[in-house]
């Protein structure tokens, strides 16, 4: 059971002490550690309510007690004052009583060390377990928690605020300052170690030589190179057609020099006319011989990447000298160091593409939870069960945070505490005492002088 009340220390005005407006704050020692603190303006005004509450009820009982003398030393000259007698009487009892259960509660009543008393800081670590046991058992119950979060409708809520102005920045102002955390945490030389494991492992361990085949197969077989063999076909054409002189030079260049100049001529322009043709035949006909050598050439090629031994080890052979170890290093940092600028630029200029794009995308997922019901059906499943989960693994280690805090706390601390927070609730149990104490000792003597007298 929880007590949310506070006791007094008998029926006295005195001030609470010091120590109840201190901040009970789990230790570290044995006993635990309590940190005290000033007392804030909350404190200070339970402080007061408990003293004016205290004052109330001892006022009361005090009241009583003279009256009660009063009708006491009376009662034979005025008989209608026994009636009066029986009811302070009462009252005093029932003040007296609920005093000494209240008290009970936090300390020994008067000091006396009177068995069941003292509840609280005698029983301080077996009400933590009790305590941990029941919010265990009653609110952290999965069944509890997923119903709880099928009533809030998480998604529809968490789709109104980010779709809302402000709720889009927020998100980008909070994974800013997250990749910010996340690359200053990061050590650059880590990073660049595992980016060129990861090169090592998928790109210079396999070989090469198979993959490349099997593209190059698929891409040739569907004719895609095509393409590609027209362009360097019509680069060649307009090359020569743009090279008349450089091709009868070269004609005459090696020639002998007994031929005449006027031969070269002849012979250099025939040559250029013939390669003139040649090209030009190659580029008008798709199914030309040598279109078709091209074709066949790439073909074998592709196959002898998959199979030829050799062709593959000659492939390993260009992998090795393209990427080598410093090559390797030298684009893993490349990498790295790219992807981290450019992150950290983005983030950090709120009107960059990313951070815009990002913002766009955050509200359009927010209109969609709110407007497709059956996303954000899902949504609230999955928070239902990563809620369950989490539940349902780690119950037993969030009760037992309740358990080993109370623990930890000293219990005179901790009983001066929860008698300041609650304390001004459990004075109304003396006053109650003392009305319902009084009405009942009045009843009484009425109900024997009726029967007896």
């Amino acid at each position: 059971m929880q007590v949310n009340s506070e006791a007094t220390t008998g029926p006295t005005t005195q001030e609470p002490p010091a120590e109840a407006v201190q901040q009970v704050r789990p230790g570290t020692g044995a006993a635990g550690a309590v940190v005290s603190r000033q007392p804030g303006a909350g404190d200070a005004e339970k402080a007061a309510a408990l003293r004016k509450m205290k004052l109330l009820a001892l006022s009361l009982l005090i009241a009583l007690a003279v009256i009660f003398v009063f009708a006491f030393a009376l009662q034979r000259d005025y008989p209608w004052l026994q009636y009066v007698r029986a009811a302070a009487e009462g009252g005093m009892v029932g003040a007296l009583a609920d005093w000494f259960a209240v008290t009970a509660l936090f300390k020994y009543p008067m000091g006396i060390r009177i068995p069941h008393t003292a509840i609280i800081p005698r029983r301080k670590d077996q009400i933590g377990a009790s305590l941990g046991e029941f919010v265990e058992t009653n609110f952290l119950s999965e069944q509890v928690v997923q119903d709880k979060l099928a009533s809030v409708n998480i998604a529809r809520r968490a789709g109104e605020w980010l779709s809302a102005p402000g709720g889009a920045d927020r998100v980008a102002k909070e994974g800013a300052a997250v990749i910010r955390g996340a690359f200053k945490v990061l050590n650059d030389d880590d990073v660049q170690a595992v980016i060129e494991g990861m090169v090592r492992k998928h790109l210079l361990t396999p070989p090469w030589g198979p993959p490349v085949g099997r593209l190059a197969e698929r891409i040739f077989h569907d004719g895609h190179h095509h393409t590609l063999v027209d362009l360097l076909v019509d680069r060649a054409a307009d090359w020569v057609d743009d090279n008349h002189e450089t091709v009868t030079r070269l004609v005459s260049d090696r020639s002998p020099t007994w031929v005449p100049q006027f031969v070269d001529g002849l012979v250099g322009d025939k040559v250029y006319l013939e390669i003139l043709k040649f090209v030009r035949a190659v580029q008008a006909d798709p199914r030309h011989q040598v279109r078709q050598s091209i074709d066949k050439y790439l073909n074998d090629l592709a196959q002898d990447l998959q199979h030829d031994p050799a062709m593959i080890a000659r492939a390993e052979d260009i992998k090795s000298q393209v990427l080598g170890d410093p090559e390797v290093r030298e684009l893993a940092s490349r990498t790295w160091g790219t992807v981290k600028n450019t992150l950290l630029g983005a983030v950090d200029d709120p009107d960059s593409e990313l951070t815009i794009k990002f913002k766009a995308a955050v509200r359009d997922f927010g209109s969609r939870l709110v407007q497709d019901p059956e996303l954000a059906g899902k949504v609230n499943a999955w928070i239902g069960d990563a809620a369950g989960y989490l539940v349902r693994t780690y119950r037993s280690d969030i009760a037992g945070v309740i358990t080993d805090t109370v623990a930890r706390w000293d219990a005179e601390e901790t009983s001066q505490k929860i008698e300041l927070q609650v304390g001004k609730d459990l004075q109304f149990i003396r006053i109650n005492g003392t009305v319902v104490g009084s009405l009942a000792g009045l009843a009484i003597f009425t109900v024997a002088q009726l029967l007896f007298g």
